[in-house]
């Protein structure tokens, strides 16, 4: 191995221990609560050295968030790709959402719970690849309303909100361990799942009106719609 080489898998060897400890730290603190010179300080390095990589702890959140959505995105797509009813699909991916709290715990608190982060309004732009996976979701919801299975005064893209936050609610419930001694949360997040998705079976209109961003494109949507259509 040459010297550039060593030189840089040195730096993404110091990068990922950045990351990791930060996340570490974000989750058990608070992110409020955590400085760039506590980083350095848990992987031993100089808050220079943290620096030239992060310019601040803005910056080490944004990364770890885009390698949070990357992993959910990578595992939605892994759970329904062999999934050829857009129900299933559904149903599929909301529940790999929810196993993704338990298996990517840190990621999900920093993403989803934790009120102190910075939000990703602040750098949309690095998350538009996690479009074309809101895209698919929505799509199926548009193909269920098509087929008479959900409510045709149902909006897909407002659906998908009230299908997410009961989700993110189930898994947060679950994560706090607020549940009484023997309730089991898997339980009650299949639960919510299943009543959520007949409800948009009967004649619900929904009310909330989803705004434009980079989770939500209706291009994207209408796009991925016509590819599901004539596949």
């Amino acid at each position: 191995m040459g010297t550039k080489e060593r030189q840089q898998r040195d730096r993404d060897r110091l990068r990922h221990a950045i990351l990791t400890a930060a996340r570490d730290l974000f989750v058990t603190e608070g992110y409020r609560n955590v400085s760039m010179r506590k980083v350095a300080d848990r992987i031993e390095y100089s808050a220079a050295a943290i620096y030239s990589y992060f310019p601040s702890k803005d910056d080490i959140f944004f990364a770890l968030a885009e390698e949070g959505f990357r992993l959910l995105a990578d595992e939605l797509l892994a759970t329904v790709k062999d999934t050829a009813d857009p129900l299933d699909r559904l149903r599929r991916g909301l529940w790999a959402f929810y196993e993704f709290s338990k298996s990517n715990r840190e990621y999900f608190e920093l993403m989803f719970v934790d009120r102190s982060v910075p939000s990703l309004s602040q750098d949309f732009q690095r998350f538009e690849f996690f479009q074309e996976t809101t895209a698919r979701a929505e799509a199926d919801l548009q193909a269920c309303i098509a087929r008479g299975e959900f409510s045709r005064e149902l909006n897909p893209a407002a659906a998908l909100h009230v299908l997410w936050v009961g989700m993110l609610g189930a898994a947060t419930i679950g994560l706090s361990q607020r549940l009484a001694p023997g309730e089991d949360p898997d339980a009650l997040a299949r639960d919510l799942l299943d009543t959520l998705l007949s409800g948009f079976t009967t004649g619900i209109r929904s009310t909330f009106v989803a705004s434009e961003c980079a989770f939500h494109a209706s291009a994207a949507v209408t796009s991925t719609t016509t590819t599901l259509n004539h596949a």
